[in-house]
């Protein structure tokens, strides 16, 4: 029977700790700014992924990524896979800027790239930016007539 107080005692405390750990991580990104679906951050990469709800037959999936190279420069570009050899695999990368919180993404530069008769295209390069703003890149993905997109999370480009 004491074990059995003192299991349950350990399993309590495990589950109220879970709790306040989840609720102080909520808190933390809560305090981040978010514009258009993008967090404004000082990370040094981000990711995005494809929607899932927007695969068709031929797309599998497909993702945006910007790297922090240095002041006034990034790496962007991403990567679209399809679920199989496709007559036409797309990517069209997008470069978006934003001054601050209180501004919205507009256009910086843009590329695309197509394979013919694959299942994987990538596209991306080193891109030299005005410093002072926040860069997302964000990227269409097409399979055939399969189309979805992905963008990342914004992040701090210092001047150089």
């Amino acid at each position: 029977m004491k074990k059995k107080i003192i299991s349950m005692c350990f399993t309590l405390i495990l589950f109220l700790s879970l709790l306040v750990a989840n609720v102080t991580d909520t808190k933390a990104s809560s305090d981040i700014p978010i514009v258009d679906g993008s967090y404004l951050t000082y990370d040094d990469e981000s990711i995005g992924y494809a929607m899932k709800t927007t695969r068709g037959i031929d797309l599998l999936n497909g993702y945006s990524k910007v790297v922090r190279l240095g002041p006034g420069s990034i790496y962007a570009g991403g990567t679209t896979v399809a679920a199989h050899t496709v007559d036409k695999v797309k990517i069209a990368v997008i470069i978006e800027r934003i001054a601050g919180e209180n501004g919205s993404w507009e256009y910086c530069a843009n590329w695309e790239k197509e394979n013919l008769n694959a299942d994987r295209v990538s596209a991306n390069r080193q891109v030299t930016v005005e410093g002072g703003y926040y860069y997302r890149v964000r990227c269409i993905h097409s399979a055939n007539d399969d189309v979805s997109s992905s963008f990342t999370n914004g992040i701090f480009i210092e001047e150089p």
